[in-house]
């Protein structure tokens, strides 16, 4: 193989595992919605809304727990918001069409939490019969 041959092919393949490395690894929960809504209400689980501040003021899921992305991303903010989420429950996080939702389920496993990104986002959740808190 010539030496500008593999370099090419060593640099396409650099190029690919950091593309690759900036996926989520979460995927999706198999859990069904009415299992999300008996694991929540036998207290096993809670709901996170990792949507942002301006989403959830228009809306959100009644004792959801709002933990922006944003914020999950900010070390700072993380801290903060670690202290407010229980290790010993399910996490189901939901977002508005699921893909904030895996990013960070991505970041709280890391952290050791037992994390289900919804792929349903909260009209959906909604209409499956999430009762809708008060504003």
């Amino acid at each position: 193989m010539n030496r500008r041959l593999f370099m090419r092919l060593s640099l396409s393949l650099v190029c690919l595992g950091l593309f690759a490395s900036s996926l989520p690894a979460a995927e999706h929960t198999t859990d069904s919605l009415d299992t999300v809504k008996e694991k929540i209400k036998a207290k096993e689980a809670i709901l996170v809304d990792v949507r942002e501040k301006s989403e959830w003021e228009e809306g959100h899921v009644k004792d959801a727990r709002f933990s922006p992305l944003s914020e999950l991303k900010e070390d700072d903010s993380l801290e903060k918001l670690l202290k407010t989420l229980p290790k010993d429950k399910i996490l189901y996080c939901h977002c508005r069409a699921g893909r904030r939702a895996l990013t960070a389920a991505d970041i709280l496993k890391k952290k050791g939490y037992d994390v289900r990104p919804l792929k349903p986002g909260f009209e959906e959740l909604i209409k499956a019969g999430f009762e809708k808190a008060d504003k």
